[in-house]
């Protein structure tokens, strides 16, 4: 097995793990939960299959949603931000993401904390949308999102950084 189908694969297990044991039981604040599982989409290779990719992350969100009875909003999550990927990595990457040169693990930080925060929120929009389900509580939306993509940005640039395995 090559490699990298085992690095991937490692990773998806071990972030699911990590999501539903530790993760899933963590409600700072009462409504402040972090989302780690979305590195897997985050770091995912950008020269890799689109139709295997977006594949991939449904089955990551409907493994979440699985382990955590939500019905589904995971995995809507998941598959609309893997779908709005490559348009968020040419906005955040330009030139780079062009011409296919770009490895998220070593790109600079700011580029990076700017395409982590954009996938977060989105993917964060829409989970808690789907949850509450109710255009009157759009202010709870918005502070759900707004606290645990905070929280969710954090822990995956804590994780990159020490999982990576180069140092500049």
């Amino acid at each position: 097995m090559n490699s990298s189908i085992a690095l991937h694969i490692s990773r998806f297990v071990l972030l699911v793990l990590l999501q539903v044991l530790i993760l899933n039981h963590i409600n700072f604040l009462g409504y402040i939960n972090p989302y780690a599982y979305i590195l897997f989409i985050l770091l995912f290779p950008i020269s890799n299959n689109r139709q295997l990719f977006i594949l991939l992350s449904f089955v990551l969100g409907f493994t979440i949603d699985l382990f955590s009875d939500s019905g589904g909003i995971h995995a809507a999550a998941c598959v609309t931000i893997a779908y709005l990927r490559p348009m968020i990595l040419k906005f955040t990457f330009g030139t780079s993401y062009e011409h296919q040169t770009l490895k998220i693990g070593t790109s600079e930080i700011g580029p990076r904390i700017t395409y982590f925060t954009i996938i977060i929120l989105i993917h964060h929009f829409i989970l808690f949308t789907l949850e509450v389900f109710n255009t009157s509580n759009i202010l709870l939306i918005a502070k759900k999102s707004l606290f645990s993509s905070i929280f969710t940005l954090i822990m995956c640039l804590i994780l990159t950084v020490l999982f990576s395995r180069n140092s500049k």
